[in-house]
């Protein structure tokens, strides 16, 4: 391969390669040419001995530079066989990638030409093939040689940082050489050839506050003490350069947007270190009367603190809270306030983080103090009675205006106003007190009963007479003391039992008296009557315990002879004065009943058997319970048939099917009762029936016939021309008041139409029985052919009823 001199040397390898070119003029170069056999085969086989050696058909790779911007094409580089003699029979050819497009070959001289600029960052080499044949005979001369191109780098992209710009963070007060953040540049240019993809890092913008280290790129503080406070966010331009950061080299920037973290290096100040508070004395116990507050310039958490009163006099009276979120400190009051005891109380606060950092010891406590003088308004105050609560008591039954008790309130401003005492009325129903307006004094307003209601709740107002909106209340509580008004008595409500066993001697029963006023009244005493006579069956011991014993003086007490015994007794009580009262106890005699302890007995009355006072046995109460039984099973069994037979059949089929008396039965039937129950000859014509009585006295002309077979019914004379709806609900009336009919079912037919027709009756009934009465057909004479024919078969057929009738 024979390569031209170079007109532009891009790097010192072409520099040398152009010094070496022109030393020795247009020697031959045969880069990475491996010696080859003298012998060439061929690819018919054939071999051509020659006596002297040549150089072998084989090429490795070729270079070329990429982004060649001159006027004419690249050389590459140069094919020659050995065969070629210079006279043009040799023909060179060139295949592969780019062949033809990118790569050009003169086929005569074998120079290959790059006709396009090429770019290695895309393509980085060209895979070829090589081959010479001759040109007249297109007989191979040498064997196809496979050989690459490559594409030399030059420095023509500059240093990236894809994601730029950045963010970090690094705490301030940190040391010198604290790392803040680490920079990767990247370039596309090949790293392995030359100083083209050999990146340097330095600062443009951020000194003297951070470096970069020029070979990591990773960014570290340079100044220690970087206050938040003072400044909190900076800017740094880092670059990236290739070629070593040498001259002529490629470059690109990239921001780094650095902020300052808060630590906890600031203690917390009051703006001023005395303040002043206006506090009326009417104020509340317990509600905040005031705010102060210490700044602290750092943040969050580092910002917090908690304020505190020092001094023991201003913490006996106020407290203070801390507002977390406003980081203030709330003053409230502990006690209640007094312009005329003290005016002035004046409060030391401190305020302290509450989260400290220990590397910043030296810097102090972290904490502050400040003073708080509160000064006391004076406010017109309300009355102040001398205690808050008053008890009172009074005896019951006092009369009308008794002194109940006093009250006092002043008025606690230096003006000393007067005051007007008030009762609120407003909580009970019934007013029972009244009070001085200017005194104070509670007196009654009527009398008190104990009994009734024993302590009363009033609320007394006191307002000054200067000011009457100012109201003060205090609650008293008056009690009714007891007096002796009530007598004792004996509570019975159930009866004392006497058991029949009692033997004299014996306690029936211990009573205790009750009495409407309280215990002070003394002991009770019990007596009997003394106006009455001495009772044979029982007497009264005294327990002298407020307690009275029952005592029999017989016994076998018998409570068929008398079930009920009555008892007065007198008890007294011991009070001033001494009452009495006379209460009759009810004592039942009763067969009592024994416990399940044996011998014990449990007053209870035990039920007399019914039998007993009946006279009847145990036997025939059996009996009769047995007989009770037998009578309600026949009562359920009638009620069961009755249901059923409710739900037969209906007698008539047919509703075409109308005869007199037809009667359908699914079962056996009651017999002749079954005909006997209803008459039915009663729906039949009174005017017929009268005339059926008289036998077939039938006329001519008549409004209508009807002759009845079988017995004649009683009723039916007594018809006589009554109306048939009239008879119907007669008969109606006495089946529902006939209660000793059978219970059977019957069908009844009405089929009467009525009467004052003058056609007479349509119905078909008993024209099974009746013999029709005798007509004179003459008048049928004027007929057609056809009622000829039906008068003959009519007359016939009458002929035979008669007959029948007459058998």
């Amino acid at each position: 391969m024979r390569i031209p001199a170079t007109t532009a040397c891009l790097c010192p390898l072409l520099i040398c390669l152009c010094f070496i070119q022109k030393s020795y003029g247009t020697s031959q170069l045969r880069p990475n040419v491996r010696a080859q056999s003298n012998q060439t085969k061929h690819p018919d086989g054939e071999r051509d001995v020659h006596h002297r050696p040549k150089r072998g058909w084989i090429w490795n790779q070729f270079f070329v530079l990429e982004e060649h911007i001159g006027p004419e094409a690249q050389h590459v580089g140069k094919l020659h066989s050995n065969s070629d003699k210079g006279d043009g029979s040799v023909r060179y050819l060139l295949t592969g990638e780019g062949a033809g497009t990118i790569f050009v070959i003169n086929e005569v001289t074998g120079d290959i030409h790059a006709s396009k600029s090429l770019d290695r960052e895309k393509k980085g080499h060209y895979v070829l093939h090589a081959q010479a044949i001759d040109r007249y005979t297109n007989r191979s001369l040498e064997p196809e040689s496979e050989f690459i191109i490559k594409v030399q780098d030059v420095n023509d992209n500059a240093p990236k940082f894809p994601d730029g710009p950045f963010a970090a963070a690094v705490p301030e007060m940190a040391d010198v050489g604290t790392s803040v953040f680490q920079l990767t540049a990247t370039d596309a240019d090949d790293p392995t050839y030359g100083n083209s993809a050999k990146i340097v890092y330095s600062i443009l913008q951020g000194q003297p506050y951070f470096s970069v280290d020029p070979k990591t790129g990773v960014i570290r503080t340079a100044l220690s003490n970087m206050d938040r406070e003072a400044r909190e966010r900076y800017s740094v331009v880092v670059q990236a350069k290739d070629m070593a950061g040498s001259v002529g080299g490629l470059s690109g920037s990239t921001t780094i947007n650095v902020t300052l973290t808060d630590v906890n290096d600031n203690p917390p100040k009051f703006p001023q270190k005395n303040y002043q508070l206006y506090v009326p004395e009417s104020a509340q116990i317990g509600k905040a009367v005031g705010k102060i507050k210490a700044n602290d310039e750092d943040l969050g958490v580092n910002a917090e603190m908690r304020y505190s009163i020092t001094n023991a006099e201003g913490k006996a009276m106020f407290s203070i809270t801390t507002d977390a979120d406003q980081k203030e400190g709330i003053i409230s009051l502990r006690l209640p306030l007094n312009y005329e005891k003290r005016k002035v109380h004046t409060l030391h606060i401190e305020g302290v983080n509450t989260h400290r950092d220990p590397r910043f010891s030296h810097l102090g406590a972290f904490k502050d103090t400040t003073t708080l003088r509160i000064i006391i308004g004076d406010v017109d105050e309300p009355p102040v009675f001398s205690i808050d609560y008053y008890i009172m008591d009074v005896y019951e039954n006092s009369p009308v205006g008794t002194e109940v008790g006093t009250v006092t309130a002043q008025d606690p401003d230096s003006t000393k106003s007067p005051v007007r005492y008030f009762i609120d009325h407003s909580e009970e129903e019934q007013v029972y007190f009244t009070i001085g307006l200017n005194n104070g004094v509670i007196k009654t307003t009527r009398s008190l009963d104990r009994e009734d209601v024993a302590w009363h709740n009033i609320t007394v107002m006191a307002s000054e007479v200067d000011n009457p909106s100012l109201v003060s209340h205090v609650p008293i509580t008056i009690q009714v003391l007891d007096v002796n008004d009530n007598a004792p008595y004996i509570a019975r409500d159930d009866e004392i039992i006497v058991c029949e066993t009692s033997r004299a001697g014996q306690v029936i029963q211990t009573v205790r008296p009750s009495d409407k006023d309280n215990f002070a009244n003394g002991r009770f005493s019990f007596a009997l009557p003394i106006d009455l006579p001495v009772n044979p069956n029982f007497t009264l011991k005294d327990n002298e315990d407020n307690t009275a014993s029952i005592m029999a003086r017989r016994r076998q007490f018998s409570q068929s002879e008398q079930d009920l015994y009555q008892l007065p007794v007198v008890v007294k009580d011991g009070g001033e004065p001494v009452l009495s009262s006379t209460s009759t106890l009810n004592l039942r005699v009763c067969v009592c009943q024994r416990g399940g302890g044996g011998s014990s007995r449990v007053k209870a009355c035990r039920v007399p058997a019914f039998l007993s006072t009946a006279g009847l046995s145990t036997g025939a109460f059996i009996a009769i319970l047995l007989c009770i039984i037998i009578l309600l099973a026949i009562v359920v069994l009638f009620v069961i048939l009755r249901s059923k037979k409710g739900k037969k059949e209906p007698l008539i089929i047919s509703e075409e099917d109308v005869r007199e008396n037809v009667v359908t039965y699914d079962d056996e039937g009651g017999g002749e009762e079954d005909t006997e129950a209803f008459d039915i000859a009663a729906l039949r014509n009174p005017a017929g029936a009268e005339r059926r009585r008289l036998r077939r006295e039938v006329r001519p002309g008549t409004e209508g016939w009807l002759v009845a077979c079988g017995p004649q019914s009683p009723s039916l004379v007594l018809l006589d021309t009554e109306d048939m709806h009239h008879v119907i609900r007669q008969k109606v009336v006495e089946a529902d008041r006939d209660t000793s009919g059978p219970p059977y079912d019957s069908l009844q037919t009405y089929s009467y139409e009525g009467r004052g027709s003058p056609t007479g009756s349509v119905s078909s009934l008993g024209l099974a029985q009746v013999l029709p009465p005798e007509l004179s057909y003459s008048d049928l004479e004027d007929w057609e052919p056809e009622g000829h024919t039906l008068s003959r078969l009519f007359e016939t057929e009458l002929s035979e009823t008669e007959q029948t009738i007459a058998l």
